[in-house]
């Protein structure tokens, strides 16, 4: 009994001082709060003309984002021939083509990759590249956002 006597002033000294100090409001600020940070997404896409479907839904989803966030579109695998020089311009559905798409997500200043092991092992060379689409490097994954990066897989 006399043990629980002095334990409870004690606890609310305690918890006077981390109240009065501000400890508690640590947690209380929200990601939303940090402007400074700029968010992102990338969309990966792995199909070409083997699945335009996916191909277009990924060059559409990144048009959509690119107005309200940083968007890098990467190509690698099979994506690789949807952005050559010679590359068919896909067609499906009630979206636009491909290479309309991928203009105009340049026109818009979004940043498109492709893969330079995916090229090598399409056979092809960095001069196969379409104008406006760069060969990737690692550097290029970290600088695009300072925040959240939301990735799309296709």
């Amino acid at each position: 009994m006399f043990r629980a006597r002095l334990f409870a002033p004690a606890l609310l000294i305690v918890g006077a001082v981390f109240l009065g100090s501000g400890c508690l409001q640590v947690s209380e600020i929200r990601y939303d709060e940090k402007k400074s940070e700029k968010n992102g997404v990338l969309i990966h896409i792995t199909h070409g003309d083997n699945d335009p479907h996916r191909v277009l839904a990924a060059l559409d989803m990144a048009d959509r984002m690119a107005g309200i966030k940083e968007v890098l579109v990467y190509f690698d695998i099979d994506g690789v021939s949807v952005v050559l020089k010679d590359s068919e311009d896909l067609q499906y559905s009630h979206f636009f083509s491909s290479k309309t798409q991928i203009r105009k997500l340049l026109d818009k200043g979004v940043s498109i990759y492709v893969s330079p092991g995916g090229l090598k092992a399409a056979g092809k060379e960095p001069e196969d590249v379409a104008e406006g689409v760069r060969i990737a490097k690692k550097e290029d994954f970290f600088n695009f956002a300072t925040g959240r990066i939301l990735t799309l897989d296709y």
